[in-house]
């Protein structure tokens, strides 16, 4: 656990020395073009860098272990930086929009556009490739802050290449009015990609229901099933930024030791701690078994039966979600 953090801590303490130089970069550009375009990029790139920042200091203080007062851990903090980092992306794009319209109302002559072409491109291409590293590492890592700073970075490629488009077109056509029409136009794309991070770190605030999680216990506990798995239900899933705490009911065969339940209890929580790679703990709560369900359980020695086995449950997302003890008639 400790690698994994140190490993994403110094992404992201090399994604706010990059955002720095590329701040720079991007404010060299602006001031051999005098672009209203390029400034958009550049102002951007202010929230490149307190985005990073604030996503250091969340990753650096998510890593922290839990305490008393915070008995879950502090991941939690990564979905409100990347709540914040959204709403920055989302301030930028409708800052680019004022002062795009600031230059139609008052145009001004553009300079050393070719020099400007370049900057912007490596910078172009030097964010593209620290959004896929970001990206990728966050995926492995489970950080919704590298995952979203990968989703900014390459967000601000794309407009950054509608930029070179337009800068490209006024140096032919010398239709100045084109560099902000090509500003406003990847204001709303940058505001979408803004709007899109703090959807999805919302939801992790709010315990909204992972389905791809859920999904994937289901189609493991199907795959495995055991002889004296019953019935699994009321099973509720919080993401903390990658590390999931997993409630459920499990239905057991009532006559059965509690030694006896807890291993049974036990092969459930390995089975799923190492499907998961260990980021994932439980709360188990274990039922004993009702007459009606005897149809669909399988146990073959159970001098208790009071109905003949029929057939074993399917657990579907309704079924295992459901606050009930399921039987073959009442589901």
């Amino acid at each position: 656990m400790k690698k994994m953090y140190f490993s994403t801590i110094r992404i992201q303490q090399i994604i706010v020395v990059s955002a720095v130089l590329l701040f720079i970069l991007k404010i060299v550009a602006y001031y051999l073009t005098q672009s209203v375009a390029v400034l958009t990029d550049a102002l951007e790139s202010i929230v490149n860098v307190v985005a990073s920042i604030i996503g250091l200091y969340s990753i650096i203080l998510s890593s922290k272990p839990r305490d008393e007062d915070h008995p879950y851990g502090h991941r939690k903090v990564e979905f409100i930086s990347s709540a914040i980092e959204g709403v920055l992306i989302a301030i930028a794009g409708f800052i680019i929009i004022y002062h795009a319209i600031l230059n139609f109302l008052h145009p001004h002559t553009l300079a050393n556009l070719d020099i400007g072409i370049v900057l912007v491109a490596l910078s172009a291409i030097i964010n593209y490739v620290l959004g896929w590293w970001c990206k990728a590492n966050g995926k492995k890592n489970s950080s919704p802050v590298l995952m979203s700073t990968g989703e900014h970075l390459q967000a601000d490629t794309y407009s950054t290449l509608g930029l070179i488009v337009g800068i490209i077109i006024i140096m032919n056509t010398n239709y100045t009015w084109i560099d902000s029409v090509v500003a406003i136009l990847f204001s709303f794309f940058i505001i979408f990609s803004g709007y899109k991070i703090i959807r999805k770190s919302l939801s992790g605030i709010m315990d909204e229901a992972d389905a791809e999680v859920v999904n994937k216990i289901i189609t493991i506990v199907n795959k495995n099933r055991s002889v004296n798995w019953i019935d699994i239900h009321n099973l509720r899933v919080i993401d903390y930024a990658g590390f999931y705490h997993v409630d459920c009911h499990l239905t057991i065969p009532y006559y059965l030791t509690i030694k006896e339940g807890h291993i049974i209890m036990d092969e459930l929580m390995d089975l799923l701690k190492n499907e998961f790679e260990n980021n994932i703990e439980f709360f188990i709560h274990i039922d004993g078994c009702i007459a009606t369900q005897c149809s669909l359980c399988s146990v073959s020695k159970c001098s208790y039966r009071s109905q003949p086995f029929v057939r074993n449950f399917i657990w579907t997302k309704k079924i295992i979600l459901a606050n009930t003890k399921h039987t073959l008639n009442g589901n």
